[in-house]
C-alpha cells in the first residue's frame, strides 16, 4: 500500500499493493492513493463496564494516520475502571456518561451528537486491523462519492486478537443480495451523517438485530448507494450480543423477521434461514483450509 507523503503527491495515485477494489468504475480506480481528505468521520463507540477491552479500542482509533476524526464514547455508567480509562485517552473529542436503554440507544445518541461528514461504529471490544483503515475510508468516500461503505472483517480470538477464527468477506453489493441471507458486517459500516439524519434512529425494541435492521432499511428499502472496500478492516472478538449463545441467536433471527416488517417488505420463505447458513458456512469453510494448511506444513 502507498501513502501520498506530501500535499503535492495527493493529486497522484499509485496502486493499492496487494489489494483490489470495487467500486463502479474499477479501471478508474487503478491508481488510486491515500490521502487527507476534507471528509471528517465520527466514530461512535459504546462502551459498558468494558474495562478489559476498551484501551485496545481507544488505541486503535487514537493511532489512524488519517487526521480528520471526531471519536465519541458513550458509556451506560459503568461501575469498573471503563470511564478512569476512557478519560486518560485526550484524543476523545466527547464523552458522554448516563444510564441508557441498551447499545443501539447508546449508538442513537452518538449519532445525534456527531459531527462528521462520516458516521462509523466500533464496539468497545473491536479494533481497527491496522492504522490506515480510516484513510481508506475517507478515500473511497471521496473517490466514488458514495452515501455509504462497508469491507470485510475477522472474528478473533477474545484472547488473542492475532488468532482469527473466522473471516467475514463481504463481496461485491447487489441489491437482492438481502433476500439471499447477506448483511454487510456491522463495524464496518459506514454512512454519511445526511444518510442517518434521512432514516431516523435505530430500533431500540431490537434488542439483537437493530444493526441489520438499519442496513436493511438503508441499503435495501431506501436503495442508498454503497461501495465495497474489500479489504478487512476490523478484528472483532468472538462472544458478540447477537452471537454469544444459541438461545441469542435464536431471538435475533427472530428479530431478523421483524426488521422485515418494520420496513414493510418482504423477505422469500428462505432469506432468514440463509442468514445463519451464511455464518456457518464462513466458520467451516475458513477452519476447512487451515486444516488443509497445517496438514500440508507437517508433510
Amino acid at each position: 500500500m502507498k501513502l501520498a507523503t506530501n500535499p503535492s503527491q495527493a493529486g497522484t495515485y499509485p496502486k493499492f499493493e496487494n489489494e483490489y477494489l470495487t467500486i463502479e468504475k474499477e479501471s478508474e480506480c487503478d491508481n488510486l492513493t491515500l490521502h487527507q481528505t476534507s471528509l471528517k468521520i465520527s466514530i461512535i463507540t459504546v462502551t459498558y463496564n468494558s474495562e478489559s477491552t476498551i484501551a485496545d479500542t481507544l488505541f486503535s482509533v487514537k493511532n489512524q494516520s488519517y487526521s480528520n476524526v471526531e471519536h465519541i464514547v458513550v458509556d451506560g455508567r459503568s461501575s469498573d475502571q471503563t470511564e478512569s480509562i476512557i478519560l486518560s485517552f485526550p484524543h476523545v473529542a466527547r464523552f458522554i456518561s448516563e444510564k441508557d436503554k441498551g447499545i443501539y440507544d447508546a449508538i442513537n445518541k452518538g449519532i445525534r451528537v456527531a459531527t462528521g461528514d462520516i458516521v462509523g461504529i466500533l464496539h468497545s471490544d473491536d479494533v481497527y486491523s491496522d492504522e490506515h483503515v480510516l484513510l481508506k475510508v475517507a478515500n473511497h468516500f471521496e473517490f466514488s462519492n458514495v452515501e455509504t461503505l462497508y469491507a470485510d472483517l475477522n472474528y478473533v480470538n477474545k484472547n488473542n486478537s492475532n488468532e482469527v477464527v473466522r473471516k467475514w468477506k463481504s463481496g461485491s453489493y447487489r441489491r437482492t443480495n438481502f433476500s439471499y441471507g447477506w448483511m454487510p458486517p456491522h463495524p464496518t459500516f459506514f454512512a454519511r451523517k445526511a444518510v442517518y439524519d434521512k432514516v431516523g434512529p435505530y430500533q431500540i425494541s431490537l434488542k439483537n438485530s437493530a444493526d441489520y435492521e438499519m442496513m436493511l432499511r438503508i441499503l435495501y428499502k431506501h436503495s442508498f448507494s454503497t461501495t465495497y472496500l474489500p479489504a478487512v478492516v476490523v478484528k472483532m472478538r468472538v462472544g458478540g450480543a447477537s452471537n454469544s449463545s444459541f438461545k441469542n441467536r435464536i431471538r435475533a433471527n427472530k428479530e431478523d423477521r421483524i426488521a422485515w416488517k418494520m420496513n414493510n417488505i418482504e423477505p422469500y420463505f428462505f432469506t432468514l434461514y440463509l442468514k445463519p447458513l451464511r455464518k456457518i458456512y464462513q466458520f467451516i469453510n475458513f477452519n476447512f483450509f487451515i486444516r488443509i494448511a497445517i496438514l500440508c506444513i507437517k508433510d
